[in-house]
């Protein structure tokens, strides 16, 4: 008799046991903890939002446009210029500035292309830019403060004989609202070249460059 209730009691032991397991398991995976190699118990950590990285041109900001924190320099004004050319990039504008005019390189901050030699409205970033250096893109008064001073951007094409294209525009609205926002330029010290004041005579950005229009859309 009393061996029969042992067998009861541990029964219902078992049966209650089982029934604990089956609950826990009900609760799905979910629940369970991670469980590290030393068997201590870790809260699960959210995964991190995948990165999304700028397209270059129009779409976005192109990598390049920010120096680097320890070359940035305080620039005081933009000089806007042309090619002359129907085509050209900065590649080539670097190896004609280097064999032609003896200079260290391309004599611009930026190129924006044509479509050409590089994409319609696409920005290059030169290594004046990026290494913070004066440029060679406007002569002047003495010391030369529009090449030191003076942010130079060249869009490929001649405007005397013709206009640049709508996505050159577009490119150029969108890098020179971030100067002028960044190093605080007013619109009064944006420039075509041959308005610069001390610039040597020239028609650069020629004839059928859009200041006022540039201008207005700032």
């Amino acid at each position: 008799m009393v061996t029969s209730v042992k067998k009861d009691i541990l029964g219902g032991i078992i049966i209650l046991f089982g029934c604990v397991i089956v609950m826990s398991g009900c609760e799905s995976e979910e629940q369970m903890p991670v469980i590290t190699k030393d068997y201590g118990l870790v809260k699960t950590i959210p995964a991190a939002p995948k990165l999304t990285k700028l397209p270059s041109g129009v779409g976005g900001m192109p990598e390049g446009w920010v120096p680097q924190p320890y070359l940035e320099k305080e620039w005081k004004a933009i000089v806007i210029h042309h090619s002359g050319t129907k085509d050209g990039n900065a590649t080539i504008f670097d190896k004609w500035h280097r064999e032609g005019n003896h200079w260290e390189g391309v004599g611009y901050d930026f190129v924006i292309g044509n479509g050409t030699d590089s994409g319609d409205g696409q920005i290059e970033v030169t290594f004046r830019w990026k290494n913070q250096q004066p440029g060679a893109h406007c002569g002047g008064t003495a010391g030369n403060w529009a090449n030191i001073d003076g942010i130079g951007i060249c869009l490929v094409g001649n405007f005397d004989n013709s206009q640049p294209h709508p996505g050159q525009m577009q490119s150029l609205i969108k890098l020179v609202r971030f100067l002028q926002e960044r190093y605080g330029i007013p619109k009064s010290r944006i420039y075509g070249h041959r308005t610069t004041p001390g610039a040597h005579e020239t028609e650069c950005p020629g004839r059928n460059f859009p200041m006022a229009k540039l201008k207005a859309s700032l």
